[in-house]
């Protein structure tokens, strides 16, 4: 009779996700290796239906968080506190209807600030709970976010109180914390949690979809952002450096929502060169990206922007603060440049340094697009959070 070591058990795994995110990317590895039981997420299924899973593994919550988005696109400040308790009722309400309904699984990996029960409950059944959380430790982020905030004069909370309350009892409960870089793993061992229980996996690239589909143009030089347009993501500083940046013949081009913190800025003094797009389909940044000489991204706080690794797939150069998790992506001086948060100067010399030196540009473009198949896509970003889910499920 063959023994159990010849069969090994499949850890049965549910995912709960305010949204979508890189969840659904890690749910088709997952059910592709036959280990998805379930994923649950707050949007309609008439947006989770092009995420290609089939409808019977997904379950959705589709009262307030669509509701929510469509007023953000009517130009609502979703951001501001008068708002943001219903995001937080969102999540208290997504994870009282998980924990209700969450089938038999060994492991449930929940986004944070969505686990708290659902994570008890599993645990309860003698499962585990991880808690998966794509930026900063929280307090971590509340503290450098609230610090921006005072240097803008914006009066509002980095955070919502009720909020960090809720994640750090998140990782406390939690058997272990996925992080997707070194930035955002650093930022919890300074807040005290234990190295072992956080783990890193950096996110993967589409690389079906993202490729090197135009060339830079000879004679303009093009500079690009693609993110949200708020004070986060460090948006004055490129603005300056642009200004400062020393081109006969430049462009910065800005895709993105713009948050109405940083409009005032933005009405003041816009320079000459600058075109705010707005937000754009994704079925457009390869040719956008791979039409441009760089991608900046001066962010104060995040995991790991999707954007860099996309840019890099396109052919593009990524000049990003030391705050965003690039160098799980790319290696300083190579593919981009690393840069100091709030430091427009530095973002103005690497932009000099690449104009001047076109060459130096081709190169960077060269090894972008290496380095990101040496990285791999989602395909490789599953096989090891894979790992690691039978390692904690001791399967």
């Amino acid at each position: 009779m063959p023994s159990s070591d010849q069969y090994p058990r499949k850890p049965r795994v549910v995912q709960s996700v305010a949204g979508a995110f890189h969840h659904f990317d890690l749910a088709r590895q997952l059910h592709a290796q036959g280990h998805l039981e379930r994923i649950y997420s707050s949007f309609n299924w008439g947006r989770l239906k092009r995420e290609g899973l089939p409808r019977q593994l997904v379950s959705t919550f589709p009262f307030l968080h669509p509701a929510l988005m469509l007023l953000g696109r009517f130009g609502v400040d979703l951001l501001s506190p008068a708002w943001r308790g219903w995001f937080l009722k969102n999540q208290l309400l997504f994870d009282r209807w998980v924990a209700g309904r969450i089938p038999p699984c060994d492991v449930v990996v929940a986004i944070s600030g969505c686990g708290l029960l659902t994570g008890a409950r599993v645990q309860q059944r003698g499962g585990r709970y991880v808690c998966d959380r794509g930026s900063s430790h929280i307090r971590f982020q509340d503290q450098i976010l609230s610090e921006e905030y005072k240097l803008w004069g914006v009066v509002q909370d980095a955070c919502d109180p009720r909020v960090i309350e809720r994640e750090e009892a998140e990782y406390a409960q939690a058997d272990a914390i996925t992080v997707p870089s070194e930035f955002a793993r650093r930022s919890f061992e300074l807040m005290g949690i234990p190295r072992n229980k956080v783990k890193k996996f950096p996110y993967g690239v589409d690389l079906s979809r993202f490729i090197a589909i135009n060339e830079p143009p000879k004679d303009r030089f093009e500079v690009l952002f693609i993110g949200q347009v708020n004070l986060r993501k460090g948006v004055p500083y490129l603005i300056k450096a642009f200004e400062t940046f020393a081109h006969p013949n430049k462009r910065l081009r800005i895709v993105g929502s713009v948050a109405n913190e940083i409009r005032p800025m933005l009405d003041r003094h816009l320079p000459d060169g600058v075109e705010i797009l707005g937000a754009l389909p994704q079925s457009e940044l390869p040719g956008i990206m791979s039409a441009s000489h760089v991608l900046v991204l001066p962010s104060i706080e995040e995991g790991l922007a999707l954007v860099q690794g996309q840019a890099l797939a396109s052919g593009c150069p990524v000049i990003a603060s030391t705050n965003t998790g690039g160098s799980d992506l790319f290696t300083d001086g190579v593919e981009g440049f690393e840069v100091p948060i709030r430091s427009a100067e530095a973002i103005a010399d690497r932009l000099t340094q690449l104009a001047d030196q076109p060459d130096l540009q081709k190169q960077m473009r060269a090894a972008g697009l290496e380095r990101v198949k040496s990285i791999g896509g989602w395909g490789d970003y599953g096989r090891e959070y894979l790992a690691f889910l039978k390692e904690l499920t001791g399967a």
